[in-house]
C-alpha cells in the first residue's frame, strides 16, 4: 500500500498534532481538509501547546490563526450616541507584541485594498480602531461646490469586513516574522485555520493564492499547517503549493474511537469522495440524520458542477423517479438542519435518501474508499 493510500489513527487531537509537527520535519507545508465539528480549532492550540508543554525548553514557538484570532477584538458600538464606533484590541496578547513600534498601518492597508474600500486608522493610547470609507456625494454637481466624495467615519463594516480586515493583519505580522523581524524572532511555525469563512467565492481564491505566494516567500523561515473546511480554498492551496512538495491531508473523526488521516498528496479532490463514503455508511445503518440530506446535495451540486450541468438534478437524470428524487432534495435539503443539532429522518425519508444516494452511486459508479473501517 502506498504511503498515499495508508491510513492513520490516532485516539485524540494531541496525537495528531504532534503528528502534523513530524510532517513538518520533511515538508515545508502541510494542508489539512476537514469537515466543520471535527474539532480543526482545537487541534491548532494543541499544535501550538506542544512546545509550550515540554519538560525541558519549553518555549512558544506557533503564531495561529483560528476563531480565538478573531476573538482578540471586540466592538464598542456607542449605543447610547450611535456615532463612535470603535474596534477594541485586547493589547495583552502576544500577538501584538510589535504592533506599537512597528507601526503596521502601512503593510495591514496593502493587503486590505486587495479585498475591500475602506480604510482605518488604529489609536496606540487607548488600543482602538475606527474605519472609514469615502463614497461619492450625491449632491455632487459639476457647476457646484458640493465635493464629488465624502468620507463616512466611525463606521460599523459587515463581519465580514471585520473578518478580512482582522486577517490582514495576521498577514502583516506573518510578512514580519517571514523577514525576520525580531518582534517575532520566536515564530517557528504558522498555524493557519480556516481564514475565509466568511468570504464569496471570488475573494476565497484571491486570498488562497496571496497567502500561498507570502508563505512560499518565508519557507525557508517558517513552516506551515494550514487547514479548512473551504473545499475551494483547499484546492487552491493546494496547486499553488504543489511546486514545494508539501503533504496534504483528510482529516475525520473515527466514529468514537479518535481521528483518522487520509494522506491526499496525490487525489486533492479526494474529500469529495470521503463524503460520500460518509453517506454511504449512514445509508446502510438506521442512523441517518436531516443534515445527511444537505450533504447529499451538496456533493451532487459539486459533480454538476465538474461535468458543466446547470442543475444538480442532472446527476440523476434518466433514473426511475428522477423527478420525485429531485424534489425531495429541494424541500428536504435545508441551512437549518445542522451537524450541531441532529434529528434522526423518519422512515419514509430514510428510504427516501437511501434511493437517491444509491441512484446517484449507480449512475457515476465512484470507487469508494473504505477510510471509515
Amino acid at each position: 500500500m502506498s504511503d498515499q493510500k495508508k491510513l492513520y489513527k490516532y485516539k485524540d487531537l494531541t496525537k495528531v498534532a504532534t503528528r502534523l509537527r513530524d510532517d513538518l520535519n520533511n515538508h515545508h507545508f502541510v494542508l489539512l481538509y476537514a469537515y466543520n465539528g471535527t474539532g480543526k480549532t482545537r487541534l491548532s492550540m494543541e499544535f501550538k501547546d506542544i512546545s509550550k508543554k515540554r519538560k525541558k525548553n519549553p518555549v512558544t514557538d506557533t503564531l495561529y490563526y483560528n476563531a480565538y484570532t478573531e476573538d482578540l477584538f471586540h466592538w464598542n458600538n456607542d449605543l447610547e450616541n450611535d456615532s463612535e464606533r470603535h474596534l477594541i484590541i485586547n493589547k495583552s496578547s502576544r500577538f501584538f507584541e510589535g504592533f506599537r513600534e512597528l507601526a503596521l498601518e502601512e503593510k495591514i492597508f496593502n493587503f486590505l485594498e486587495r479585498y475591500t474600500d475602506f480604510n482605518f486608522t488604529i489609536n496606540y493610547d487607548d488600543w482602538t480602531i475606527v474605519f472609514r470609507k469615502q463614497i461619492k456625494n450625491p449632491k455632487f454637481r459639476p457647476e457646484a461646490e458640493e465635493p464629488e466624495y465624502i468620507i463616512l467615519d466611525n463606521i460599523k463594516v459587515s463581519r465580514g469586513e471585520e473578518n478580512i480586515f482582522i486577517w490582514c493583519i495576521f498577514l502583516a505580522i506573518c510578512e514580519l516574522a517571514i523577514d525576520g523581524d525580531e518582534s517575532y524572532s520566536w515564530v517557528r511555525h504558522i498555524y493557519i485555520d480556516d481564514p475565509i469563512s466568511s468570504l464569496d467565492d471570488n475573494n476565497a481564491i484571491a486570498v488562497a493564492s496571496d497567502l500561498a505566494q507570502l508563505l512560499k516567500r518565508g519557507k525557508e523561515k517558517v513552516r506551515v499547517v494550514i487547514s479548512t473546511h473551504h473545499s475551494l480554498f483547499f484546492n487552491v492551496m493546494y496547486n499553488e503549493l504543489r511546486s514545494t512538495g508539501h503533504k496534504s491531508h483528510f482529516l475525520h473523526k473515527n466514529g468514537a474511537d479518535g481521528y483518522v488521516l487520509r494522506a491526499t498528496d496525490d487525489t486533492p479532490f479526494f474529500h469529495h469522495v470521503a463524503l460520500l463514503t460518509e453517506l454511504k455508511k449512514v445509508s446502510d445503518s438506521a442512523k441517518i440524520n436531516t443534515y445527511h440530506f444537505n450533504m447529499l446535495r451538496s456533493v451532487l451540486e459539486k459533480t454538476s458542477t465538474f461535468f458543466g450541468y446547470d442543475d444538480f438534478s442532472k446527476c440523476i437524470y434518466g433514473v426511475d423517479d428522477e423527478v420525485l428524487f429531485s424534489r425531495a432534495l429541494n424541500l428536504l435539503s435545508h441551512g437549518k438542519y445542522s451537524i450541531y443539532q441532529p434529528t434522526e429522518m423518519n422512515e419514509d425519508n430514510k428510504d427516501l435518501f437511501k434511493r437517491i444516494l444509491n441512484a446517484f452511486l449507480d449512475t457515476h459508479n465512484f470507487q469508494l474508499p473504505e477510510i471509515f473501517a
